[in-house]
C-alpha cells in the first residue's frame, strides 16, 4: 500500500526591514525613505516573508520617526502592491515613551504589533567600536547614549498598549527578551488582558537581554513549553551574527524565525546583506533544508487568527 504523504509543518517567516537599532552609517542598504522601506518590505515578501515587521525613519537624516504620518505612505503602498501581513512596532525607539511609540497602531490598526515585555538596559554602544565614522550628528550620541539608558517597558506601559491594541483586534508579536518576560506574559495571560494563541518571538543577543548560546535557546523554548503549553507559537530572533544559527535552531525545536536588516546588517561575516530579501532567502533555504515549508501570509493569519488585513485602517 503507497504512503500516505503527510503535510509538511509550515514555517512562517518575519523580516524586520529597518527598526531602530542601526544607523545609517553602517549600511547603505539600510531602507531609510518611505520608498526604500516599502520596496524591502514587498521585496522580503516576495522572497518568501509572510510577515514584516515595520519602523519609520526620518527621509532626511535616518532618525527613528514614530508619527503616524511617517508610516502612512510605506503602509499605503504595501497594502496596494502585496498581501504580506502588517507588524507595526509599539517599541519604537528606546528614547520614546509610551504615549509617542502606540500612535502608530492606535491610528492604522495593524493585525499585529510588536509588544516588549518588560524594561531593560539596552547597550547599543558596543557599536562603536566597529562603526567609526559618521554622517549624521544624531547616530553617535544615540549610541553613546544607551550606556545609561533603559528601555522602559513598565507593567502600567504594558497594559497600556494591550488595551489599546485589543480595542482595534489588533494581535501581537510579543517580544520576551529574557526569561523573566515570558513569566511577565504569563501575568498578563492569566488576568485575561492578552488572549492565545500567542506569537512569542524569542529575542536572543541584545546586550542587556538573554545571550545566544544554544543553551539560551533551548532554555527559552522550555520554560515557553512549560508556562503556555500548546497555546503558542514561537519564533526567535538572533541578533546579528547570530541570526542564522539561532534561526536554524527554532526550525529544528518547531519554531518559527525572524531576520531583517533590523536584527543584522550581515549575510555572512565580513559580508553586509544587500537586502532584506536577501537574508529571508537565506532563512527559506534553512526551512526547506530542514524539509519544511514557509508558510504563505493566508497561512500564518489562520494559524495566528489575525483578522486579516481587510480589517486595517491603511
Amino acid at each position: 500500500m503507497a504512503e500516505t504523504k503527510r503535510a509538511r509543518r509550515k514555517v512562517i517567516i518575519t523580516c524586520a526591514v529597518t527598526g531602530a537599532i542601526h544607523t545609517p552609517s553602517m549600511s547603505p542598504y539600510l531602507p531609510v525613505t518611505a520608498d526604500e522601506i516599502a520596496d524591502a518590505a514587498i521585496g522580503a515578501w516576495e522572497a518568501g516573508a509572510a510577515i514584516v515587521h515595520l519602523h519609520a525613519r526620518d527621509p532626511k537624516d535616518g532618525r527613528p520617526d514614530q508619527r503616524p504620518e511617517a508610516f502612512a505612505p510605506f503602509l499605503a503602498r504595501i497594502k496596494r502592491t502585496c498581501d504580506v501581513v502588517v507588524n507595526i512596532t509599539t517599541g519604537g525607539a528606546p528614547t520614546m515613551l509610551v504615549d509617542e511609540r502606540v500612535k502608530p497602531c492606535a491610528h492604522f490598526r495593524p493585525e499585529v504589533a510588536s509588544l516588549n515585555m518588560g524594561s531593560m538596559n539596552f547597550g547599543l554602544y558596543p557599536m562603536l567600536e566597529r562603526f567609526k565614522e559618521f554622517r549624521h550628528d544624531w547616530e553617535r550620541p544615540y549610541l553613546e547614549g544607551s550606556v545609561d539608558r533603559i528601555f522602559k517597558n513598565t507593567f502600567k506601559d504594558i497594559e497600556f498598549i494591550l488595551s489599546t491594541c485589543n480595542a482595534n483586534n489588533t494581535r501581537f508579536e510579543i517580544e520576551c527578551y529574557d526569561i523573566g518576560h515570558l513569566y511577565t506574559l504569563r501575568h498578563f495571560v492569566d488576568r485575561g488582558i492578552v488572549k492565545p494563541p500567542l506569537f512569542i518571538q524569542s529575542v536572543f543577543g541584545i546586550l542587556g537581554g538573554i545571550g545566544g548560546h544554544p543553551e539560551d535557546v533551548a532554555h527559552m523554548r522550555r520554560t515557553a513549553d512549560r508556562l503556555f503549553g500548546d497555546h503558542y507559537l514561537w519564533s526567535v530572533l538572533g541578533a546579528g551574527r547570530n541570526q542564522l544559527p539561532i534561526a536554524a535552531q527554532s526550525v529544528a525545536l518547531g519554531g518559527n524565525v525572524r531576520v531583517g536588516l533590523e536584527d543584522s546588517l550581515w549575510i555572512a561575516p565580513g559580508e553586509l546583506a544587500k537586502s532584506n530579501a536577501q537574508q529571508v532567502r537565506a532563512a527559506r533555504q534553512v526551512i526547506e533544508g530542514l524539509g519544511y515549508e514557509v508558510a504563505t501570509p493566508d497561512e500564518a493569519r489562520a494559524m495566528l487568527k489575525l483578522k486579516g488585513g481587510e480589517n486595517v485602517n491603511f
